[in-house]
This record gives C-alpha cells, sequence and structure tokens, in this order.
C-alpha cells in the first residue's frame, strides 16, 4: 500500500483527497495547508486523516509519494531536495490537470446520474406498463405501471425469467426473431387484458442486447365498450316499448316544450308528432290546463284531471308526473286515458266479477283435513247429501271449515259442472239484499240498470247456492227466502211475473238457530224447512287429534303463499297447540302457524316452540264465580261427551232397548246412533243388567 502526502488544501488538493481517500491501495497520511481554513483540511478531519501546517515535518517518514498542489516552484524546488532517494514528487501542474478531469467526471456523473432519474421517473409516471428483458430472458427493468397491471412487485421481477413471471410472454420469441409486435391482445394470469407492443433491443452496430414490451391495461375500456353496446340496446329497448305501448304517452323538458310523444298518443289527440314535439305543452289542449306546466312549476305529480285534447276535443283523463334526476328537475312525462275506453273497462271489470262470481267451487272433499271419528261423521253425511237435492244445513263455530264442506258437496253433486254461487248474507246491507238476492226490474228504484237486473239465485240456475250466515237474516227476508224455498221461484223486486228456477241451497250458520226461534228472531217455518238434513261440523277441540294434520296443511299452503321452505313442527310445538282451547277454530290456527312462520329465519325449516305466539291454555282460563254454578276444571269437550253418554244411556233404556225408536226419541238419525253408541261403548246386554 502506497503512502502518500497531499501538500495544498485548495481546490486541486480538495480533488485529490476526495479521488485517493477510497483508493484501497493508497493511503493518505497527511494534507498540509497553511490556511488553517483550507476545504481539504476541514474535509480530511471529518475522515479522520491528519492535518498540518508544515510539510517539512513529514518529509523524512516513510512516504511513498508526495504530491504538491499549491502550484509554487519553490516549494516544489525544496521538497525535492529535502525528500528520500525512493519518494516520487508529482508537481502541481499534474495535480492541477487531474483535479480538473475529477471534476469533469464529478459533474458527468452528476449529469448522468440526473439524466437516469428523469428517465426512470419518466418511465414510472407514464400509463403503459414496461418491460425490458436481456438476452438470458430475466428481467432488467420495469416500471410502476406495469408492476400494478402484472400485480408483481419490482423485488419479484428484477433478474427473474420473464416466463416465469408472466407464463404467456412472447419477449423470448423476440429475442429469436428479433422482430417487433405491434398491439397484440393478451390476457394475463389475473384476468386483464392488455394491449402490448414488444421490440427488439438493437444497437448501432445491429448487436441484439435484449428487448422490452410496452402495454397498456384495457379492461376498464372492455367493460366500458360492452356497458356502451349494453345501454345503447336498453335505449333502443325503451324506445321500442314506449313507441309500442298501448299507453297514450308524452314528454317534456324543463321549459315545457315537447320532446316525444309515441304512436298511441298522436292517435287519441289527433295531432302528428310534428305538431307536439317542440311547442309548447299546451298545443294539444282544446280545454283545461296543461297539466305539464302544472306539474313543472309544483314538481308534484297529478292524477286523474279531466281536459280535453286535440282537434276532435277528446275526453280524457290526465296523469303527470315529473322527471327528477340527482336532484334536479328535467322535465314531465304524462299519460293520456280515453275515457271512452276505462267506461269500456269499467264494463268488462263487471262482467269479469260476474264471471268470477260463476266460476265452479274449488274445494272437494279430499281437501278437508281429519281423521278423527268426529270429522269422518261430518264428512260422509255431507257425501250423503251431496248425492241428494235435499237443503243442507252446515252447523257449527265460525272458522270451522262451513263453505269448504258446502264447496265440497257442490263438486259432488251431479250440478258440479254448473254455477255455484257464494252468499254471505251477514255481509250485504239489508236495504240491497233482497235485490242482489232476487233481481230487479227496470225502474223498480232510483238507479236501477236499464234492462233490470238478475239476482244471484237467477245467476245460480241449474247449479247451487251457498247462503251462508244465514241466521243473520231480518225476518222479513226469512219470509221471503221461505217462499223460495215452498215455490221454487222468485219474483223480482219491482216485478210481478214468477220466475222459475232449479237451484240446490246449502245454507250455513254459527248461530243457534233453536234458541233465536224462542226469541222471535228466526221463523219456524223456515227452520224446518232448513234443518231437514243438518251437518254438524266438530270445532277443533272436538277433535283435537287433528291438530297436527291441519297444521302440516297450513305449513304446506304458508309455504306457497310466502316462499318459505318449513317442513316440520317439533313435537313439544304441537304438545303446546294441543293444550289451547281454539275458540277462532281452524282459521285462528292458520293464523297461529302463519304468525310462527313469519317470525322464523329465512333458512330455518322446522317451527320450534318458540317460534309459536303465546296462547292460553283452557286449563289456565280462571273459573267463573257465578253462584250455584261450579267447573271441575273439565273441558267442554269432555263435559257434553258425558251429557251426551248419559242421555243416550237413559233415552235407550226408556224405549226398551229399540234404537229406531231411541234415534226417533233423540232427533238423530240411526246411522247417528250407531256411531255414538259405538263411540260411549253402549251395550244392549249390559244396559238390561244394570236396569234389573
Amino acid at each position: 500500500m502506497k503512502q502518500v502526502l497531499i501538500i495544498g488544501a485548495g481546490k486541486g488538493g480538495t480533488a485529490l483527497l476526495k479521488l485517493l481517500k477510497d483508493v484501497e491501495r493508497m493511503k493518505i497520511m497527511a494534507i498540509v495547508d497553511i490556511d488553517a481554513n483550507a476545504p481539504g483540511l476541514r474535509l480530511a478531519k471529518r475522515n479522520d486523516i491528519k492535518t498540518s501546517d508544515d510539510w517539512r515535518q513529514w518529509i523524512n517518514e516513510d512516504i511513498d509519494i508526495i504530491i504538491e498542489t499549491t502550484g509554487s516552484q519553490e516549494i516544489l524546488n525544496e521538497i525535492v531536495k529535502k525528500r528520500n532517494h525512493n519518494t516520487v514528487v508529482i508537481p502541481g501542474s499534474v495535480a492541477y490537470i487531474t483535479a480538473e478531469l475529477m471534476e469533469d467526471k464529478e459533474t458527468l456523473l452528476q449529469q448522468l446520474k440526473l439524466q437516469t432519474d428523469n428517465q426512470e421517473l419518466i418511465l414510472n409516471n407514464i400509463n403503459e406498463g414496461m418491460i425490458v428483458i436481456d438476452l438470458n430472458e430475466r428481467v432488467t427493468f420495469v416500471n410502476q405501471r406495469a408492476e400494478e397491471i402484472v400485480g408483481i412487485n419490482r423485488a419479484d421481477f428484477i433478474s427473474n425469467p420473464i416466463r416465469q413471471l408472466i407464463e404467456k410472454s412472447r419477449l423470448p420469441q423476440i429475442l429469436k426473431t428479433r422482430k417487433q409486435e405491434v398491439n397484440q391482445k393478451l390476457v394475463l394470469e389475473n384476468g386483464k387484458k392488455i394491449i402490448t407492443t414488444r421490440i427488439p433491443i438493437i444497437d448501432s452496430r445491429q448487436n441484439l442486447k435484449g428487448a422490452f414490451a410496452v402495454f397498456r391495461d384495457i379492461t376498464e375500456i372492455v367493460e366500458l365498450a360492452e356497458e356502451v353496446t349494453g345501454l345503447k340496446e336498453v335505449k333502443k329497448m325503451l324506445e321500442a316499448i314506449f313507441h309500442s305501448s298501448d299507453e297514450a304517452i308524452s314528454v317534456v323538458d324543463e321549459d315545457g316544450n315537447g320532446i316525444m310523444v309515441n304512436p298511441a298518443y298522436t292517435k287519441i289527440t289527433g295531432l302528428t308528432e310534428e305538431d307536439i314535439v317542440g311547442q309548447p305543452a299546451s298545443v294539444d289542449i282544446s280545454e283545461g290546463e296543461s297539466m305539464h306546466m302544472k306539474v313543472l312549476k309544483t314538481r308534484r305529480p297529478v292524477r286523474g284531471v279531466r281536459l280535453k285534447v286535440g282537434p276532435s276535443n277528446r275526453d280524457v283523463l290526465v296523469n303527470v308526473a315529473p322527471i327528477i334526476v340527482d336532484g334536479k328537475l328535467k322535465g314531465s312525462v304524462g299519460v293520456l286515458h280515453d275515457v271512452s275506453e276505462i267506461q269500456s273497462l269499467t264494463s268488462e271489470l263487471k262482467r269479469a266479477r260476474q264471471i268470477i262470481r260463476n266460476l265452479e267451487a274449488k274445494y272437494t272433499f279430499d281437501d278437508i283435513i281429519g281423521t278423527s271419528n268426529e270429522m269422518k261423521l261430518a264428512v260422509e253425511q255431507a257425501k250423503v247429501g251431496a248425492k241428494t237435492p235435499a237443503i243442507v244445513l252446515l252447523r257449527g263455530d265460525s272458522g270451522t271449515g262451513k263453505e269448504l264442506f258446502a264447496h265440497a258437496i257442490h263438486n259432488e253433486s251431479d250440478r258440479r259442472h254448473n254455477k255455484f254461487i257464494r252468499v254471505n248474507c251477514a255481509a250485504i246491507a239489508e236495504s240491497i239484499l233482497e235485490s242482489e238476492l232476487f233481481g230487479y226490474e227496470e225502474g223498480a228504484f232510483s238507479g236501477a240498470k236499464r234492462g233490470g237486473k238478475k239476482g244471484y239465485f237467477e245467476e245460480a240456475n241449474n247449479g247451487s247456492i251457498f247462503l251462508d250466515e244465514i241466521g243473520e237474516l231480518s225476518l222479513q227476508m226469512q219470509a221471503k227466502l221461505l217462499r223460495v224455498l215452498q215455490e221454487n221461484e222468485i219474483v223480482r223486486v219491482g216485478g210481478t211475473n214468477p220466475v222459475v228456477i232449479d237451484v240446490r241451497i246449502i245454507t250455513a250458520t254459527n248461530v243457534n238457530l233453536e234458541k233465536a226461534i224462542m226469541t222471535g228472531e228466526f221463523r219456524e217455518d223456515l227452520y224446518y224447512r232448513l234443518n231437514r238434513l243438518p251437518i254438524y261440523i266438530p270445532s277443533l277441540r272436538e277433535r283435537i287429534s287433528d291438530l297436527e294434520d291441519l297444521v302440516y296443511n297450513s305449513i304446506y299452503k304458508i309455504n306457497e303463499d310466502y316462499g318459505r321452505n318449513v317442513n316440520s313442527i317439533e313435537g313439544k310445538a304441537i304438545d303446546y297447540l294441543k293444550q289451547y282451547h281454539w275458540p277462532g277454530n281452524i282459521r285462528e290456527l292458520e293464523n297461529v302457524v302463519s304468525r310462527a312462520m313469519i317470525y322464523m329465519e329465512v333458512n330455518e325449516e322446522v317451527i320450534q316452540l318458540e317460534h309459536i305466539p303465546e296462547l292460553i291454555p283452557a286449563k289456565k282460563i280462571k273459573q267463573p264465580e257465578e253462584s250455584g254454578i261450579k267447573w271441575n276444571l273439565e273441558t267442554l269437550q269432555h263435559s257434553v261427551e258425558a251429557h251426551e253418554h248419559r242421555i243416550i244411556k237413559q233415552a235407550f233404556i226408556a224405549n226398551n232397548f229399540n234404537k229406531t225408536k231411541t234415534a226417533i226419541a233423540l232427533g238423530i238419525s240411526i246411522r247417528n246412533l250407531y256411531y255414538k253408541m259405538e263411540k260411549y261403548k253402549i251395550e244392549k246386554d249390559d244396559m238390561q243388567n244394570i236396569s234389573k
């Protein structure tokens, strides 16, 4: 290692110090200058290099090279005289040239670095990605945009084979062919679509140095193009719908000038598109105020305004609504309805209602759920009644399914292909009930339809009529109904000529008709007419064994209505439901099941006990505090059955064990008596032994 002494710490000495301090084969022993503020001395101190103001104290040291940078010939001559014969002395002129070269080199390096930084800055800020590879197919440069598009960090790019990073890259082929590929499509592994240009790197001597690719992400452009195409298609579709609509539509801008009308609009108004588009919204109004202008002022829609439009003064109803986009009023859209067309539609609606009322019954006996003995007996009686023309009286609490039985009886009868008319006597006002049931003649009363109108009995001719809530009829209507049942003919309101009818009559009530007869609210003669074939439909508490089947039937129907997928109910929930006394019967049960399913999560399939709304079991009902009346906490069904058992036994004994006489005495059919005796295990032999 050469030991160096620098004399002079000015510009030249400083430059040499910078140059030599990092050279491994040279060690700067010291730098000397008489100026204590010389820049070279400060640099030397920062680098732990010795300094001095007198070179003579170092001349006898083991110095290999002395560099004199002061430029003084006298100092140079004195150094040459006093140096060791092995020490090399380099004069200041040479040192000056060296300093100049070093300064030029530093300047060039700074310029090169600035140029490189600028180039990298530019390449990293362009919107295109760039990847450069060498002859070994390894990446030597990648800009930031390329990192973003490909999704790989720079550290993972540099010095790695391009095929390892981008499997479908064709840069290696460019090294082989030395031909550029322009605007080629490529789908990267991350799904992005790019357009790329690949170019070989060839120097001035035609030597191949590598290749690079410049590419742009077109994924968003492709998606935008697809969206634009889709929007164009939607626009065409909306225009097609607008022009093909039977609704008469007009659109105006925010200034109230027409911008669009469809053919239906020009047809109603009698004006052409040229007459309306670009003209004020009032141009088509022949009588009345423009609703477009009103809506533009108030920014509120208008409905059902009557106007006259066009040269023919067409009477129309107008609906107009504002067009608001992002909170800004852009115009309004109006729809015209021809009043004459509305009147026609109203007539069609009346005819449709008539057709609906005339539809055949929807339910059959297959739709009746229940395997209990009570329900089986009711169904058997109803099937027998369906085969006869006799009047059927359906009795039972509200919600037990009396209308379901009426449907089933009609569908089981030979009238199934004719009309089934349903009339709720309690739902029709007393003032119009007679005209609804029996019809009316023209001029019978104010507002009567021209030509008169058929009543429900005439509409049901050759079919069946179901009179629900028959116990709610007034005594006056009961008398008129009795005449229909006796004579098989009706007389329209305001008419005199009877109209013969052939109608199967099915009635239903939850009223105690016997009690109503005693209080004078129901005619006894009508009761006997209606009560020829009574069918008692048991309440839910009387056939609690059917409850589970009824629950599953409700689940099936509610699944269809609500779009749910409930498939069962847990045993605890069934047991809980069976403890309830069900005053609302099946209708209440369906309501409870529906409420339970509403509060279930969408993905739940089993009704749990916690889903069931709180019910009050029959056993928890407080005993009424009436004097002389005590309740032993038995259910009504149990009490009724015990009483019925006792009465049948007493009647059987009183009639000398003759079943036919017993049935007549009790006012029930012999078939019903057999069923009840079997139910209560009443045997003749046992009864004779008891009577003895």
